[in-house]
């Protein structure tokens, strides 16, 4: 499907307010995970906005599009596109990590529009395998999504399950990479290189889809290349900075999950404008 220059513009947009609302939303809270936020919001924005089959009136539709956040620490990205989607009245997002909110600082299922609570790391690439097994049992088409960090894949399980969507041949699952280049405690290269990380997806069996990761159209074009990806699972390996679109946050390890202070909320809205 051809896109035009309007339809990407929207959506360079609307990415922009899921950042602003990141930042307003972290700012308030005191605490969260601005870097990983900000970095995906380019791909998630697009996933909800242009190509995910949902409805917000009704989350439990069975025939929709299922989205997993294996990387649930960067849920204020999230909660953000849900709450513009309609799932839920945007002054929820006000109330981030407080007791009792439905906007806890890891997902879980008090929230509408998520299925499964997520946060310990490694485990959602197994969620998103059983999903995706459910529809061919319930001989549904709905396709599955999951997000992973790209420290996240340092673990073992994300490696079991790769092995396990190739041999079930889960064409309807898009694994997405957030590809940022760091995790909590520094880069990734230093702390547990993953390169060569393409050809190891494909070793394993997956189509692989290599894009910048800010590029609405290249976000576009790979959802729908893995849509029509037959016999395999894909994965989207997006090349992407930690912190996108605030400059001071911008590659800064210390933001992976340091909230930033309201003098510096004003600063980055500021640059959001």
């Amino acid at each position: 499907m051809a896109y035009t220059e309007a339809q990407i513009k929207e959506l360079e947009n609307k990415a922009k307010q899921i950042r602003r609302l990141i930042i307003q939303m972290l700012a308030k809270a005191g605490s969260g995970h601005p870097g990983g936020s900000l970095s995906a919001a380019d791909l998630i924005t697009v996933l909800f906005f242009a190509v995910l089959r949902h409805n917000p009136k009704d989350p439990n539709w069975p025939d929709r599009d299922r989205f997993h956040m294996s990387k649930g620490h960067c849920c204020p990205l999230w909660y953000a596109v849900l709450a513009e989607s309609g799932y839920f009245s945007e002054d929820k997002l006000w109330t981030l990590r407080q007791l009792g909110s439905i906007l806890q600082g890891h997902p879980d299922r008090r929230t509408p529009g998520v299925d499964v609570a997520s946060g310990s790391l490694g485990q959602g690439l197994s969620v998103g395998l059983g999903m995706s097994l459910s529809a061919k049992i319930d001989k549904r088409d709905y396709h599955v999504y999951v997000l992973l960090g790209d420290g996240e894949i340092q673990e073992g399980n994300i490696w079991e399950a790769a092995m396990a969507c190739s041999h079930y041949k889960r064409d309807n699952l898009c694994a997405i990479l957030d590809y940022n280049g760091f995790q909590i405690d520094g880069k990734i290269k230093d702390i547990m290189n993953l390169e060569p990380i393409a050809a190891k997806w494909q070793a394993f069996g997956w189509h692989v889809i290599e894009i910048d990761g800010h590029s609405i159209s290249e976000i576009l074009a790979a959802y729908e290349e893995a849509k029509a990806t037959k016999g395999k699972p894909s994965i989207i390996i997006a090349h992407t900075i930690k912190g996108k679109g605030v400059s001071f946050m911008e590659n800064v390890v210390d933001f992976h999950g340091r909230a930033p202070t309201k003098e510096e909320a004003q600063k980055a809205l500021k640059e959001l404008e």
